[in-house]
């Protein structure tokens, strides 16, 4: 069995884009009204009445011209100074006992590339798939993302990917989050596993009987080779 981790509110116990787009005011990256905008969405996709593919692609679009290293530096700064102490205190163990049965762990989420391969490097994960951008030749971004976005449906496909290039059938996978937008991965799965489910994946999951599972909130300290 492979074990897929969503990222926010699951194995972390925030929204990392909430603090991004806080962080990016902060910093004169964004403007207020940018800054409103992508949190209504936001707010809106946490209560899943939201589809966020056309902020994915808004949010992007803004990095055209920007150098790609210049866009990891400050990920990197972000992450060590918000998101590496927000970790849930359940969450090293449910990947602890997935690599005791020796069952691979990967990140499925809709975050970026420059988070998430810090988030796989600080807690183990075998494999990270997420949201990737276009870059030219020149290191500058195009301001396109590369498809399928991983959101939805488009989880399953890259899930489905990856799996199908190692001799692996997402039906014999687990997959743990807490958002109703990833009923299709859930779904796809054989064991699919709430946590910290929002009010309408806690419904859907209370009808299907899908297990849920409460991972705390994290401690508050820094982790990994990054504290």
């Amino acid at each position: 069995m492979t074990a897929f981790f969503d990222l926010d509110r699951t194995v972390l116990d925030v929204n990392s884009g909430r603090l991004w787009i806080r962080s990016e005011v902060r910093l004169g990256y964004l403007s207020r009204g940018q800054a409103a905008r992508a949190a209504f969405h936001l707010a809106r996709y946490h209560l899943g009445f939201a589809r966020i593919e056309a902020v994915i692609r808004e949010a992007v679009a803004t990095l055209e011209g920007t150098p790609e290293a210049e866009l990891a530096a400050r990920t990197e700064a972000f992450y060590h100074r918000e998101v590496a102490s927000r970790v849930r205190a359940g969450a090293p163990a449910a990947l602890a006992a997935h690599r005791a049965r020796g069952e691979p762990c990967v990140l499925l989420t809709t975050s970026s590339t420059y988070l998430s391969r810090l988030v796989q490097a600080d807690l183990g994960f075998d494999d990270s798939l997420c949201n990737r951008f276009e870059v030219r030749p020149d290191g500058r971004f195009t301001g396109a993302p590369q498809e399928p976005l991983c959101y939805g449906a488009g989880k399953v496909q890259v899930a489905a990917a990856w799996a199908a290039a190692r001799g692996i059938r997402l039906a014999d996978c687990a997959f743990y989050t807490d958002s109703f937008s990833d009923v299709p991965m859930l779904e796809a799965v054989g064991r699919p596993v709430a946590v910290h489910p929002d009010p309408r994946l806690a419904r859907l999951a209370r009808r299907r009987g899908w297990p849920t599972e409460d991972w705390g909130t994290a401690s508050g300290r820094a982790r990994g080779r990054f504290s």
